[in-house]
């Protein structure tokens, strides 16, 4: 590693571990694939601060977010953005019946996946924007990705702050170096100007195909749709979250038999905790929660014609933003179809589902991302939302 590089978190915490530190903050197995974090809340009468908030401080000194006898201490906004990082990073999954919350020292396991594949994205950023180009002065993505990732995003056409470097780091999506492609990619079909900058979605509830909620993101941290208000199920546990959170509205909100809505009802008992999705540089993610199984469809679902199911506590890519350029690439020099950009999710019941079209499911969401929708539409490939629902009705009628 070259000096002043900065860790990403799996190492990072890695090297607290074996350091031995930071009390509580140890390895859980001798093949050390899982650890326990201490997480005592601060309203506890026995909470110490300088103990209890340690290793929460030590990343945010490290992060650069607090700075000692400049910053007011926040030991609560230490715990959230590790526990963010945590959340969002591909490289821990959390085990739910391993944790212990309730004891004198309370502590949650981690497990450190190993290998999983997602492929990290920019290796440098210019300062002011997210500007990927493919010439030496600009360093653009690894070159695992250069056979998928043309040149070409889009930038927000509002006036919306680009994202900068220490935004990327907190995703901890993106590798931040200096390193140089060792291969060019070819010259940009679309304007090397653009940029990627918009990492907002759309997110529309249905009940029974009846809209019930239509909202747009705001922040880089993504939202959860959830029962209830308190993400993660205990907010005096977990502190506070900083995604925008979506509540499900009730069921008394549209019109449904007596029986869907005792049905729907039963069914956002078991959506608490709901699922945490979010807009990183390389495609849209998923995390679930909720004790209530969900499904989803989208461009990257394994099966068009049977259930996608999401694991619980497992994070889930549901679109690839590389791949996705490729084929709008490839659409534009007429080459492939128009590449979809739309995710559907299903609380409660298997979806695909050949047998019942999604007019009767309880409980769906359709989430797109803002960047892929303005794309479309610069290239007049997007379709609007009255053709949308258009065809989607047909498609439907024809079914049943």
């Amino acid at each position: 590693m070259e000096d002043g590089a900065k860790l990403h978190l799996k190492e990072w915490l890695i090297t607290q571990i074996e350091s031995g530190k930071y009390e509580g903050l140890s390895w859980e197995d001798e093949a050390k694939s899982m650890f326990r974090i201490p997480w005592k809340h601060a309203a506890k009468k026995d909470y110490k601060q300088t103990e209890d908030a340690a290793l929460f401080k030590a990343w945010a000194v490290y992060k650069g977010k607090y700075k000692e006898g400049k910053d007011k201490a926040d030991p609560t906004m230490w715990k959230t953005r590790l526990r963010c990082a945590l959340n969002k990073s591909t490289d821990f999954q959390e085990v739910p019946e391993r944790n212990q919350l309730d004891i004198t020292e309370p502590y949650k396991v981690y497990r450190i996946q190993r290998d999983n594949g997602l492929a990290r994205t920019a290796e440098s950023l210019q300062p002011k924007d997210l500007q990927i180009k493919g010439s030496p002065k600009s360093p653009g993505f690894p070159d695992k990705q250069l056979h998928c990732q043309k040149e070409f995003v889009v930038a927000h056409k509002e006036d919306k702050k680009p994202l900068n470097e220490e935004l990327m780091r907190e995703h901890m999506y993106c590798e931040l170096t200096d390193k140089k492609l060792q291969n060019q990619i070819p010259a940009p079909f679309f304007s090397p100007a653009l940029t990627i900058s918009d990492l907002r979605m759309q997110v529309t509830l249905l009940y029974q195909g009846q809209k019930v909620m239509k909202v747009t993101t705001s922040t880089p941290d993504g939202c959860f749709i959830l029962q209830g208000h308190v993400p993660l199920g205990n907010e005096r546990i977990y502190g506070r979250c900083t995604a925008q959170q979506f509540s499900f509205p009730s069921p008394a909100s549209v019109s449904l038999p007596s029986c869907m809505a005792e049905a729907m009802n039963r069914l956002l008992c078991h959506l608490e905790r709901g699922v945490l999705l979010w807009v990183a540089p390389d495609g849209v993610f998923i995390k679930r929660f909720c004790q209530g199984r969900v499904y989803w469809s989208g461009p990257m679902a394994r099966y068009t014609d049977r259930p996608n199911k999401l694991e619980r506590d497992k994070t889930f890519k549901l679109l690839d933003i590389p791949t996705f350029l490729t084929e709008l690439q490839s659409c534009l020099q007429g080459k492939g179809p128009v590449p979809s950009c739309e995710i559907e999710l299903c609380f409660g019941e298997e979806y695909p589902d050949p047998n019942v079209p999604k007019t009767r499911k309880l409980i769906m969401a359709q989430v797109v991302p803002l960047f892929a929708v303005e794309l479309l539409q610069k290239f007049n490939l997007g379709e609007t939302e009255e053709k949308r629902a258009m065809l989607s009705s047909k498609t439907e009628g024809e079914m049943m």
